[in-house]
């Protein structure tokens, strides 16, 4: 008799039926889970951290979260972040500025009143302490299609050797023709040089003085009183100055530049500022006599800061009037003239040279100062360095100065095709500038080709490198959730935890006092893998712990009572019960960074003189290996454990 099964077991059956489907449908989620579950678990390991750290986030409170443009570390142990309108129209429109100090150590934030748009200004450490901040934006950029009154720059002159005359922003600039240009911003123009000359007859007799006056000038973003190509105008012409009457207005008048219904790009300001960490706020100084956005500042072996590059005031790249500030005057001068992409990064080294090594950010043809190069800025030439692989992939590339700066190495890591280019490379190379004849040597590849990479110099003289996009700006989804160290003693990248938080443009990562890495910001143009979602800023920060610190737990070497100021000798003692572990020391400058250009971080190698209980150490007296300032003194064992940084001053402010 063929078997039946009862209504009962028919029941038990379906249920089971529909349980295995059900389980089948699901089995990609269920596995999916499981493996998230499992992977949290195994990164929450002991052992798992001990190899390669881990990751946490900071728990920021709404009200201080913000878009992270720039970031420094301050010699008071906090962070300045600074977003300034943050790359939103609406913030800049309505002269909404941010800038947030972070105290790492507590947790703890603070709003700074913030003067002018800082948004992709430059910065550099001082020898004071102070951190100099210097240009930014004065207008956001309009693209083809959205422009529709022709714009460019108007000359302004002055033939009054008596007096400056400043014309404020919408000031009206009329053509014969009655054709009318309303400036966009105030401009000053300064009085006209007036020089005496000695002339003599043609028998030599000696004549009586003459005085000759030679215009000043200065100028300023117009645009058309109406819309219309009508008004655009590729020819020079002169312009008279509405609002000015009797001498004023035979003295003071326009000469129009090219004037054009083009895509316009961001303007720069001139404004400059020292942010006081003691006194938590800015502090204006004398402007720049060229405004800039997207330049680089860097440090000299004197303590003064050199400006280079960025979009001037009618959003021009600039042709390479580079200018030097000096904090004894708050004043800038010119400095030697020499063309630069925005963002170049310039890195001081021995004898006050600055090496280039090609990284740069952003804008400029691909045909014009992509070479790396030494730059001598006594005699203003550049000694070209052969040997980069993918030369024309350096923008959007991470580079510093390998650890310890007394090997006078150079670094360069990913990086893209100019502009907006799908290129990215997986290359690195280092060039060692003490030899006679130096060239690039092209190093381990990164796991992919990388833009925006973060690389932050470690105690141990690790390279810890994060993050970045195989896309311009993250596009398609192409986050890389990935970091890793380089050693230069094997010329070796080694695999560490991988962050939680995508990070492209406009992210930083700097290394804190106490030893862990800092990661902020990205702005991705689209947030889905299709390009069709607009991108919003990554406003999350997350800290990374090493390995070392995981392995050493509460037993890292303690630095005890030494002084902050470096004495003449070069040789400062230290407390400290743990003498006999200790096995180096570094003295390791602040970060200033910002679209992966950080120019200030360096870490020189000590003399390590150990005695009971002290340790005595030597720093080296060159200026351009050790320029004045704040620097952290980190003191490392044998098994890579750090101790948390020792605030050192080297030199003094005058």
């Amino acid at each position: 008799m063929a078997y039946r099964p009862t209504p009962r077991m028919k029941k038990s059956i379906l249920t089971a039926s529909a349980a295995a489907l059900l389980v089948g449908l699901n089995a990609p989620a269920a596995w999916t889970f499981a493996s998230e579950q499992y992977h949290d678990w195994k990164i929450a390991q002991p052992e798992y951290q001990a190899q390669y750290g881990s990751w946490s986030r900071v728990d920021i409170p709404e009200k201080y979260r913000t878009n992270a443009i720039h970031a420094a570390l301050l010699h008071t142990g906090k962070v300045l972040i600074v977003a300034g309108s943050g790359n939103e129209q609406k913030k800049f429109d309505k002269g909404s500025f941010d800038t947030v100090l972070w105290d790492p150590q507590k947790n703890t934030f603070k709003k700074i009143a913030t003067p002018v748009d800082f948004f992709c200004g430059g910065h550099a450490q001082l020898p004071s302490g102070k951190l100099l901040v210097a240009g930014g934006t004065a207008r956001y950029e309009q693209l083809d299609g959205e422009v529709t009154k022709a714009g460019g720059g108007m000359r302004v002159k002055n033939e009054s050797p008596d007096k400056a005359v400043t014309l404020k922003k919408g000031t009206r600039f009329r053509s014969p023709s009655g054709v009318e240009y309303v400036s966009q911003f105030d401009v000053t123009i300064p009085k006209a040089k007036r020089k005496q000359q000695i002339t003599y007859s043609r028998a030599g007799v000696m004549q009586p003085w003459k005085t000759k006056v030679t215009a000043s000038e200065a100028r300023v973003f117009v645009q058309a009183t109406r819309e219309g190509k009508q008004y655009e105008t590729k020819k020079q012409a002169q312009y008279e100055v509405e609002g000015l009457d009797g001498k004023d207005a035979d003295n003071v008048y326009g000469l129009s530049e090219k004037i054009t219904m083009d895509k316009e790009d961001f303007q720069g300001i001139r404004a400059a500022y020292e942010f006081d960490p003691v006194a938590e706020k800015y502090v204006p100084v004398d402007p720049m006599a060229k405004a800039r956005w997207y330049p680089t500042l860097v440090g000299l072996a004197d303590g003064r800061v050199l400006a280079v590059s960025g979009l001037d005031d009618v959003g021009v790249i600039d042709p390479g009037d580079n200018e030097i500030y000096d904090p004894k005057t708050k004043k800038w001068s010119m400095g030697p003239k020499r063309y630069f992409p925005t963002y170049p990064a310039l890195f001081l080294t021995k004898g006050g040279k600055l090496f280039y090594p090609a990284s740069n950010a952003g804008y400029g043809p691909a045909d014009k100062g992509r070479e790396p190069g030494l730059w001598d800025l006594k005699t203003n030439t550049f000694e070209k360095v052969p040997g980069l692989e993918d030369q024309d992939e350096t923008e959007t590339s991470a580079s510093l100065l390998l650890p310890p700066a007394q090997d006078q190495k150079v670094m360069v890591l990913g990086g893209g095709g100019v502009g907006e280019s799908k290129k990215s490379t997986a290359r690195t190379a280092v060039v060692d500038l003490k030899q006679e004849n130096p060239s690039f040597t092209s190093g381990p590849k990164l796991p992919q080709g990388t833009r925006y990479l973060n690389s932050v110099i470690m105690p141990d003289d690790t390279v810890f490198t994060t993050n970045g996009s195989s896309d311009y700006r993250g596009r398609s989804a192409s986050n890389i959730f990935k970091a890793q160290f380089y050693d230069p003693k094997d010329n070796g990248f080694h695999e560490a935890a991988e962050p939680t938080v995508g990070r492209n443009y406009h992210s930083e990562a700097l290394l804190l006092p106490d030893g862990r890495v800092v990661t902020f910001g990205s702005d991705p143009l689209f947030d889905d893998q299709q390009n069709t979602k607009l991108g919003h800023f990554e406003q999350r920060m997350e800290i990374f712990t090493p390995p070392a610190l995981h392995r050493g737990g509460d037993k890292r070497p303690v630095l005890g009572a030494g002084p902050e100021q470096l004495p003449d000798s070069h040789r400062v003692t230290y407390r400290t019960a743990d003498a006999g572990r200790i096995t180096s020391a570094r003295l390791m400058r602040p970060s200033a960074v910002t679209h992966t250009t950080d120019v200030e971080q360096r870490s020189i190698a000590l003399d390590l003189k150990k005695e009971k209980g002290a340790v005595t150490l030597g720093v080296p007296k060159d200026p351009a290996l050790v320029p004045p300032g704040w620097y952290m003194l980190f003191v490392t064992d044998a098994d890579g454990v750090s101790s948390e940084a020792k605030w050192v001053k080297v030199g003094s402010d005058d």
